[in-house]
């Protein structure tokens, strides 16, 4: 019988042994080791020996050894197969479409954006040109936003669904299976497009469809069900259930939706700004250490703080990575976080945030559920045209926003497209900007370092989730008013990241075939 055990060891440990011996340690004479299996994997950093903790399983010699994941299946489409279209081709939709399969559904998966290969070509002309596709960047096109922006796996939605599964698909289709144990799983923006390929190659093998440069752009609806939809190349499509799976910048579909008097609501979300430091400063902190040694990954931090009443805290933390331009439209910038899978990269960053919610809408409220949208609009406006209208991004030395005075120099960055010197409390309201600064003292004295010269913000974070909620019957997942229209994961706000957003697209398509069968 399998027995499960939880292991400590040092650094030392672990670079001149490894997990093994320390296995065999735990066994009685009688006992042989077939095989283990690392169940759970985290680093212990909290004193000034760091300890790597592990919960693994031990086989012994005669026993059944299972596979690594569980496999899934998928039944070829026929003729007479249900249809489900689905609105985006981010994780949301592609697991939808994958379960669609399993379950006997046809997928038709259309995407605003360019196949997972061809968005690279768009990517480097924000870099390069400054030129922003409204239908393929870093928010758009295969995969969605997590494609090129991290593919961190971390999530504490585990009550909504298998996050066991999504992992172990990802691994089937590609990624490492070290995923499954890690307590911070990532993938890194290098890997993930082979995985994406390969789930779009089972999807059409399997029958379903797959349409890139297809943009949605009307919907006909009866007050009580969808008729059709209108596409970018001038069909109507139709399908016995929708899947609205668009993400938290698609906000020509927020407006669609709005003008359609299909019912939509405000969402809170947060805004703040890219702070970004040496990785090697993080490592020092983190670790007690000069230099990082050779078996710890790079550092990450993880920081909240109460500045008047309102949390300031940290968020998408990217250690050895790279602030990434994140526009979806021409004047505005954006900037968000993502890593490679070794982490490799000098610098390290996180968005530093403040939430926002509809007290503070003065001045947009007239915009009604789409008010959060103007605010963020608004806020991303001001710094495109801070920097010159381009892509080129507001920047400023953490000390120098602290004293509230535009900085005389800047340090080397991540942000490909360059940054230029401004007062960014001038381009933030002022709640949010003294709010940051409070936040900034505070974790200064929780971070060795972390306030300092080393230090610099890139301005705006402003799209950490929706400003938009589409609300659904809390059962049936369907829209409230809209009895085959599916919202789903974080265009509707109902995840927030890769594996909430594959667990809600399962979960709505389970339901779609649930209310087909009745």
């Amino acid at each position: 019988m399998a027995i499960e055990k939880e292991i400590t060891l040092t650094i030392q440990e672990v670079v001149s042994k490894g997990l093994q011996p320390a296995i065999e340690r735990l066994l009685s004479r009688n006992q042989v080791l077939s095989d283990f299996r690392v169940l759970r994997k985290s680093i212990d950093a909290r004193g000034r020996q760091i300890k790597f903790n592990y919960k693994v399983v031990i086989y012994l010699q005669g026993e059944e050894i299972p596979p690594i994941i569980r496999y899934r299946e998928f039944r070829e489409v026929n003729p007479i197969s249900k249809r489900v279209l689905i609105i985006g081709a981010g994780p949301a939709g592609l697991f939808a479409a994958l379960k669609c399969l399993e379950l006997g559904m046809k997928p038709i998966l259309i995407e605003r954006g360019a196949d997972v290969r061809a968005r690279r070509r768009d990517l480097v002309s924000i870099h390069r040109e400054h030129l922003v596709n409204p239908d393929s960047n870093y928010c758009f096109g295969e995969g969605g936003a997590g494609t090129y922006s991290d593919g961190k796996l971390y999530t504490r939605s585990t009550k909504r669904g298998d996050v066991r599964a999504v992992l172990e698909t990802l691994v089937q289709f590609g990624a490492s299976d070290e995923i499954l144990s890690d307590a911070h799983p990532h993938i890194g923006t290098n890997k993930l497009p082979g995985i994406i390929e390969a789930m779009r190659r089972r999807i059409l093998e399997m029958g379903g469809e797959v349409h890139f440069h297809t943009r949605m752009t009307d919907i006909h609806h009866d007050g009580r069900s969808i008729q059709s939809i209108a596409l970018s190349d001038g069909r109507l499509i139709s399908a016995d259930s929708y899947i609205l799976a668009t993400g938290h910048s698609a906000r020509d579909i927020f407006q669609l939706l709005n003008d359609r008097k299909i019912l939509i609501e405000f969402k809170p979300f947060a805004v703040g700004v890219r702070a970004e430091h040496p990785q090697s400063l993080v490592d020092a902190a983190q670790y007690h250490c000069s230099t990082r040694p050779e078996p710890l990954p790079a550092a990450s931090y993880s920081l909240v703080e109460q500045v008047g009443g309102v949390g300031v805290y940290s968020f998408c933390m990217c250690p050895g990575g790279i602030i990434a331009p994140c526009a979806t439209e021409q004047q505005e910038i954006v900037t968000n976080g993502w890593s490679p899978s070794k982490r490799n990269n000098p610098y390290a960053n996180s968005g530093i945030v403040v939430p926002v919610d509809w007290s503070v809408m003065d001045g947009f409220r007239q915009h009604g559920a789409l008010a959060g949208m103007h605010y963020q609009r608004a806020i991303e406006h001001a710094c495109w045209q801070e920097g010159g209208s381009t892509q080129s991004a507001p920047a400023q030395r953490l000390v120098d926003f602290l004293e509230r005075r535009k900085s005389s120099s800047l340090m080397e960055t991540s942000y490909q497209p360059g940054v230029s010197s401004a007062d960014i409390n001038t381009l933030l309201p002022e709640w949010v900007s003294s709010r940051l600064r409070g936040g900034f003292e505070a974790f200064g004295r929780k971070i060795r370092g972390y306030v300092s010269d080393a230090a610099m913000l890139v301005a705006p974070e402003t799209r950490t989730s929706s400003p938009v909620r589409i609300p659904r019957d809390s059962e049936l997942l369907c829209h409230v008013e809209l009895e085959n229209l599916y919202p789903c994961a974080e265009g509707a706000g109902y995840a927030g990241g890769i594996v909430s957003a594959a667990m809600d697209g399962e979960r709505v398509a389970m339901a779609i075939l649930y209310k087909l069968n009745q």
